[in-house]
Formats: C-alpha cells, sequence, structure tokens
C-alpha cells in the first residue's frame, strides 16, 4: 500500500508573508470563516517563470504535468551553512538520473524555520554549474528546503539561478520540509499550487508518495 508524505510548511499567523483574520464566525455568523493575506512566496512555494522574468509564464499556466512525476530525494544534510550545492553532492543520483525526472535536495533547513536565520543568506544553494546540469537533464522539478534556490541578499546570484532554472522551464519548488522521512532513494512528488491568474508563484501543497510502482506510472 503506497504512504503518503507530506513535505508542506504549515501556514501559521506570523510566518513570514502570512496573516489571516475571522470574517465570520460562528457565534456572529453561523460559520467561521477566515480572510488570508498570503505572500505569494510563503512557507512551501512554487515559483512561475514571471517571478524573475525569465518568460511568460506565470502560475496558472504551470501545466500539471510539470507539478507531478518520478523524484530523486539526495540527502546532502551534511553540507556546511552557505555551501554551494554542486554536481558531485548529488553522488550516484548524478549517473542514474534520467532526463525528465525531478530532484528533491535533503539539506534539513527547514528545521530552522521558526528562527531568524532561515530567511538568511546561511544556508545550502544551487550553485551555477548545477543549475546548468539541471537544464541539460531537463529536471522537471527542483525542490529545495531553504526558502530560496539561491542567496536571497544576493541579488545578482538570486537572478542567476533563478533565471537559468526558470527559462528552462524547471519547475523551482521551495520551502519544502520533512525530506529526511522520506525511505526511498526516488519517490513519486506532487506539488499543487493555487490556479492564480497571471501569478509569480504561490503556496502549495507538496507530498511524495512511496511505494507505488514506477512501470505504473512512467509517463509521469
Amino acid at each position: 500500500m503506497p504512504e503518503l508524505v507530506d513535505l508542506t510548511l504549515t501556514l501559521s499567523q506570523g510566518m513570514r508573508g502570512v496573516e489571516y483574520e475571522d470574517s465570520k464566525t460562528i457565534e456572529r455568523d453561523g460559520w467561521n470563516a477566515r480572510t488570508l493575506h498570503l505572500y505569494s512566496h510563503a512557507g512551501t512555494h512554487m515559483d512561475a517563470q514571471k517571478h524573475f522574468a525569465a518568460g511568460s509564464g506565470t502560475i496558472d499556466k504551470t501545466s500539471l504535468k510539470k507539478c507531478v512525476g518520478w523524484a530523486w530525494v539526495v540527502d546532502i544534510e551534511h553540507l556546511q551553512d552557505k555551501a554551494i550545492i554542486t554536481v558531485e553532492d548529488l553522488g550516484n543520483v548524478a549517473d542514474q538520473f534520467k532526463k525528465g525526472e525531478s530532484l528533491l535536495l535533503s539539506t534539513g533547513w527547514s528545521r530552522h524555520v521558526d528562527q531568524t536565520q532561515y530567511y538568511r543568506n546561511h544556508f545550502p544553494r544551487i550553485g551555477e554549474e548545477l543549475a546548468e546540469w539541471c537544464v541539460d537533464r531537463e529536471v522537471k522539478m527542483l525542490g529545495v528546503e531553504s526558502p530560496s534556490v539561491a542567496d536571497v541578499n544576493n541579488m545578482e546570484e538570486l537572478t542567476l539561478i533563478h533565471q537559468i532554472l526558470l527559462k528552462a522551464d524547471v519547475t523551482i519548488v521551495e520551502g519544502l520540509t520533512r525530506l529526511n522521512v522520506l525511505s526511498q532513494e526516488k519517490v513519486f512528488f506532487i506539488a499543487a499550487p493555487l490556479k492564480i491568474k497571471d501569478g509569480d508563484g504561490c503556496p502549495c501543497r507538496a507530498f511524495a508518495m512511496e511505494g507505488l510502482n514506477q512501470e505504473l506510472l512512467q509517463d509521469l
């Protein structure tokens, strides 16, 4: 029986880019409802090409086929803070990877989500070499635990890495969590964003399915 593993950060009041207030209450209106104010890149989220002017793609135009697929889980928790993630860090996965598959990089960075350093430039990030490798291998989705694939305090690096990936139609999923819980080297990964018109990105629900027969879903 396949097992579902939630890889999504919980959006809560006070998290960067997350605010909400009661719109309706049981006592006053007969039902509960909230008004949500969400930054388009809050928590676990997906980037669209519009985010860095890397093409005309917006989140509502992202094909569902770009949001699901087989993904290799790479354990690189041994990397130091601020490390540049390279092709060499992928280990044997670099040799086994087939064009069109996805990559999930398990750095353990999500453990800092409630700390100020989570959003600072301490997290391991994607190097230019690895970004170009992802383009050459036609990586479908690149998932990371940090809030960004690049240093958010270095605009040159931030723009370069995002544009390399997004211009090549690599779907970027940032802010993942619990990748260390995954027990298999290869899982079926799904990241489902809201369909927001002309959106530059959007929080998404990301999860993995373990124990699936790869032959049954080989076309995804």
